[in-house]
């Protein structure tokens, strides 16, 4: 017989309370009744609808300005730090090398069959009630000696079966996963693992906990979606019974832990029922923890309801400070004899046992003091003194308020830190919290030096190294952001002090390199930098090659980025050349390109920062110096022979007119080192252009002979050029390189004289007989279009007056003056060359594949001619009519550009001296495409 029994709502929440927890007023329990036939599901539906208030057709607006305000205090802002950030520190901080165990007691899937005798509700009853026997009793499974990895593998594939439980309609599988997962949060065995095994199991708990909360949701969305801000009156009833259903099923689950746990993480679901039952159900729950005996795990249970409490209702902030005020009551178990023996069983010292706390300690401050006012901090310190200034406590209340409160009572906060009691809990681990804020935020000024003072007097007191250097790195920024280099010279020379002995500085690289950046933030004068005595010897604690290098760019960085003026500081000079030489030094044979082109940026940075005035010399042993510190990476060798470049113009451009012997030497010296610099390059176009340069910078300085020298080893590495290149690792022809490079050439020759020994034109005819003999890609015009190229040279250079001249040196208009002799020998060449040119239109011809290339290459030639040849000559004149016949041969020729051409003809032969062009274009025939 079934019994329908109107109970309210406190019934239900007297249900779910275990017999163990420290609630004094706890209701029947609800199995029980259930033998007596009575339906829980009726029982908690009654309570639902009795406690359902009926809705008011009119609101004030005051209650309206009261909801908005409930609705912004309801969500939780991007300002607050989320439990998800915290996830990976936690599973990288609390590691251990000892064997885990999981036990799993998974009950049997064993169908119940009706009595048909029986009423159905009753049978109903009974069926769920065995199947809840069943999730505790039934195959157990034990998986043991699991290293860390294989533990959170496990875990991961439990998360994993769970959903696939779900999705597969076996929600009872589903909930059997939680339950078993619970209640390895009751082991602690391996203690210190515990936090991580905490993140991994509550994983679970928040998949658990979203997947009924979307079933139920989605339960209420048919015919419409359910609206975000939702009321128990738009959920139907089928939603409301299932999550009756559930909340059911979980007051009955007989042990604590799993009840509370696994309650918690469908705690949101309580919005489907009644409008204030997430805020009646907290309170229950938070009773319920005082249950636990272990007071670690309670301290984890109390930061996991206050976790899901922070993303249901941020507003209640009531349960925060309750969960709070009963862990500061669970402090003297620490101290207990049973938690005593398992520390010394499990070889676990007080102060690491007490560190175990901190991420629940933490993030339960966190929850309180967000967005909480600044006499919520007072009182907290308050309580802190009353516990007798709990270190723990302590550490925590630091780092979860805000910066800017922490800062203002810094004096405060090193007062209560002396009065803690070593042992339990290392003050060097206070004055690290205690540092963090100071770091974000600026105590009084008048108290800084003292707090640095009383900070460091324990800092520097700490033996193990590890602990020193964790503590004192984050004392560095304190100390660079509000004093000068004595106080950070001193630092850095305890550093030293600490970390040498036993080279104990190998184990901190993180902690030093942190240093380095931090002083690096704050002090971007490099002259005071590395007059810092101990700045230096810091930097040779990197033994490591790598990192060492790390370190090097990072200050190579900050200087390109902040060293505005040119320097020539001695201080900074040698300290960035040893700087540099560790990056250079750090390259070998396996050393990626990336890598060397990131270094080579670097060093370049440098050099051009360096400038000694006019003290040119000065300039050119620096880079004298230079090229033996990096000779190799070429980027900088490269950058070292335009800055020598650079020079001898610069003092081209200061001593102009007076061009001394001293200066003329200073000159020679830099060819000089250019010339010896040059061969080391492998890249043979880096080479050519470089020859090129210095030969020109050599010329305007009026040193003939080594301008001589570059332009003839320019020439002699020609035939060195390979036919193809890697470019940004892609093969491509080298033709247009070349053919730019040559151009270049043939514009600088115009001024270059000619070598009293080595006869008329000479680098001209070496370059056309390079040319000659080089190895050109087959079916290449590259060599013809050289020759074409050559012409207006050699008609420059027949002028009485060159188009361009070099102050003070005499070209070859004035050495030869216009003599018969040298304009016959530019006459020969002019016609060897066409002669050229024209055998190969000749053999194009005779390709049937090749007309477009003989019409580019005779339009080519033709406005050669056209631009530099004398058209009065009418062997010329007939050769350029032909030349645009040919062009025009197959079509080719660009209609365009023909027009214009012969626009340009016409306007030209209107001019006095040019009425022989008339004659010319009348036989110039616009041939059109066919």
């Amino acid at each position: 017989m079934v019994t329908d029994t109107k109970t309210r709502r406190g019934a239900r929440k007297g249900s779910t309370s275990s017999s163990s927890s420290s609630s004094s007023s706890a209701p029947a329990d609800p199995l029980s009744s259930m033998l007596d036939g009575t339906d829980p599901l009726s029982m908690f539906a009654a309570a639902s609808v009795s406690e359902t208030p009926a809705m008011s057709h009119s609101s004030s607006t005051g209650d309206l300005g009261r909801k908005r305000r409930e609705k912004e205090e309801e969500v939780v802002g991007p300002d607050f730090e989320h439990w998800l950030s915290k996830r990976g520190e936690i599973l990288a901080r609390f590691t251990t090398t000892e064997k885990l165990s999981i036990n799993l007691f998974m009950g049997s899937d064993r169908g119940k069959a009706l009595s048909p005798g029986s009423s159905a509700v009753s049978e109903k009853v009974r069926t769920r009630l065995e199947e809840l026997d069943d999730l505790e009793e039934g195959s157990q499974r034990e998986l043991l000696n699991l290293s860390q990895q294989d533990y959170a593998n496990r875990i991961e594939e439990l998360n994993q079966s769970l959903k696939e439980a779900w999705a597969s309609d076996q929600k009872v599988k589903a909930l059997k996963i939680v339950i078993q997962c619970s209640k390895l949060l009751s082991d602690t065995s391996v203690i210190q693992f515990y936090p991580s095994k905490f993140v991994l199991i509550t994983d679970i708990l928040d998949t658990f906990g979203r997947l009924v909360y979307d079933r139920i949701w989605t339960m209420c969305s048919d015919p419409r979606p359910l609206p975000d801000g939702f009321t128990v009156e738009d959920v139907n009833d089928t939603a409301k019974e299932t999550c009756l259903n559930w909340f059911f099923k979980i007051a009955s689950i007989r042990e604590l832990l799993p009840r509370l746990y696994v309650e918690a993480a469908i705690l949101k679901c309580n919005r489907f029922l009644n409008k204030s039952g997430i805020q009646e159900t907290l309170p229950r729950l938070t009773a319920m923890i005082r249950g636990i005996g272990d007071p670690l795990v309670a301290a984890y249970a109390r930061a996991y309801l206050c976790r899901v409490g922070m993303e249901v209702a941020p507003h209640l902030k009531d349960s925060l400070n309750r969960n709070f005020f009963d862990l500061l009551g669970t402090f003297k178990q620490i101290s207990a004899e049973s938690v005593q023996n398992q520390l010394v069983l499990q070889r676990v010292e007080v102060p690491e046992y007490l560190t175990l706390y901190s991420p629940a300690i933490n993030w339960i401050l966190q929850c309180i003091a967000y967005r909480a006012p600044e006499p919520l901090l007072t009182e907290m310190m308050e309580r802190c003194k009353t516990l007798g200034n709990n270190a723990l406590l302590l550490n925590s209340v630091m780092r979860a308020f805000r910066p800017e409160f922490v800062a203002v009572r810094a004096t405060d906060f090193i007062s209560m830190i002396k009065e803690c009691d070593e042992s339990g809990f290392p003050k060097h681990l206070l004055f690290g919290s205690l540092g963090r804020s100071l770091a974000c935020a600026d105590p009084p000024e008048s108290e800084r030096l003292t707090i640095l003072n009383e900070a460091w007097k324990v800092i520097t007191k700490v033996r193990s190294p590890q602990d020193y250097i964790n503590c004192a790195e984050i004392w560095v920024e304190f100390t660079c952001r509000h004093f000068t280099k004595r106080e950070v010279n001193t630092v850095l020379a305890d550093i030293i002090k600490h970390m040498t002995p036993d080279r104990a500085f190998e184990d901190a690289y993180p902690q030093l390199q942190s240093v380095i950046r931090k002083i690096l933030t704050y002090f971007h004068d490099f002259s005071l930098l590395f007059s810092m005595e101990r700045f230096l010897p810091f930097l040779d604690m990197f033994q490591k090659d790598s990192v060492r290098v790390e370190v090097c760019k990072s200050i190579m960085e900050v200087f390109i980025k902040h060293q505005v003026e040119l320097t020539r500081d001695p201080v900074i000079l040698n300290a960035m050349l040893h700087i540099c030489k560790t990056m250079h030094d750090s390259v070998n044979a396996l050393t990626l390109d990336d890598e060397k082109r990131s270094l080579a940026l670097l060093i370049i940075g440098f050099i051009r920062m360096v400038s000694f005035g006019r003290d040119f010399e000065q300039q050119l042993s620096f880079c004298v110096e230079a090229r033996a510190t990096f000779c190799n990476l070429e980027p900088v060798l490269v950058q070292l022979i335009h800055t020598v470049n650079q020079l001898a113009m610069e003092t081209l451009r200061v001593v102009r007119g007076s061009h001394s012997r001293k200066t003329a030497a200073f000159v020679r010296a830099c060819a000089a080192y250019s010339f010896i610099t040059i061969p080391s390059l492998s890249s043979i176009f880096s080479r050519l252009s470089l020859y090129l340069l210095s030969g020109q910078v050599a010329l305007a300085n009026q040193c003939l002979s080594q301008s001589d020298a570059f332009l003839q080893a320019a020439v002699s590495i020609l035939p060195e050029v390979p036919r193809s290149i890697s470019i940004e690792g892609k093969l491509r022809s080298s033709e247009s390189f070349l053919l730019d490079f040559i151009n270049n050439f043939l514009a600088t020759l115009l001024v270059v004289p000619d070598h009293p020994e080595h006869g008329v034109l000479y680098l001209v005819r070496g370059l056309l007989n390079m040319v000659q003999d080089y190895t050109w890609e087959d079916n290449s015009d590259a060599k013809v279009r050289v020759y074409i190229s050559a012409l207006p040279l050699l008609a420059a250079m027949s002028q009485e007056t060159y188009l361009y001249s070099i102050p003070k040196v005499d070209s070859n208009e004035t050495l030869y003056g216009g003599d018969p002799k040298f304009l016959s020998e530019i006459n020969k060449l002019c016609e060897t060359l066409i002669g050229q040119i024209l055998d190969h239109l000749k053999a194009l011809g005779r390709d049937e594949q090749s007309p477009r290339r003989q019409g580019a290459l005779a339009f080519s030639l033709f406005g050669v001619l056209l631009a530099h040849g004398d058209l009065r000559n009418n062997k010329l004149s007939q050769l350029a009519v032909n030349l645009w016949n040919l062009s025009h041969k197959h079509g080719y020729c660009e209609t365009r550009i023909s027009v214009r051409t012969l626009e340009y003809i016409k306007h030209q032969a209107q001019q006095p001296d040019m009425v022989h062009l008339s004659d010319t274009v009348q036989r110039l025939a616009l041939q059109s495409r066919t």
